[in-house]
C-alpha cells in the first residue's frame, strides 16, 4: 500500500494562476473566484499533485502524510 497525502491550498496567498490545475487536472479544481482547491483532501501520493506544489508560484500548497502529518511539500528544513 502507498502513501496517503493530505493536501491544503492556503486560500489566503492564491493568486489563481492555475497552474495546479495544469500539472494535476484530477488533483485541483478552481473555484468561482478562481481559487485553487484541492478536489479531496486526501489523495494517493503522485508526482502530479507533487508538481502542482513545487510549481506554484506563491507556495500555497501543502502536502503532509496523511496520518502523520509529516512534511512531504514544502520539505522541513
Amino acid at each position: 500500500m502507498g502513501d496517503r497525502w493530505a493536501v491544503e491550498v492556503d486560500r489566503g496567498i492564491c493568486i489563481g494562476s492555475g497552474m495546479c490545475v495544469n500539472h494535476a487536472p484530477d488533483g485541483f479544481a478552481l473555484d468561482s473566484a478562481r481559487q485553487s482547491r484541492p478536489s479531496a483532501p486526501e489523495t494517493d501520493a503522485n508526482e502530479q499533485v507533487l508538481a502542482a506544489a513545487e510549481g506554484c508560484p506563491v507556495e500555497a500548497i501543502t502536502i503532509t502524510l496523511a496520518g502523520s502529518g509529516e512534511a512531504v511539500f514544502p520539505p522541513e528544513e
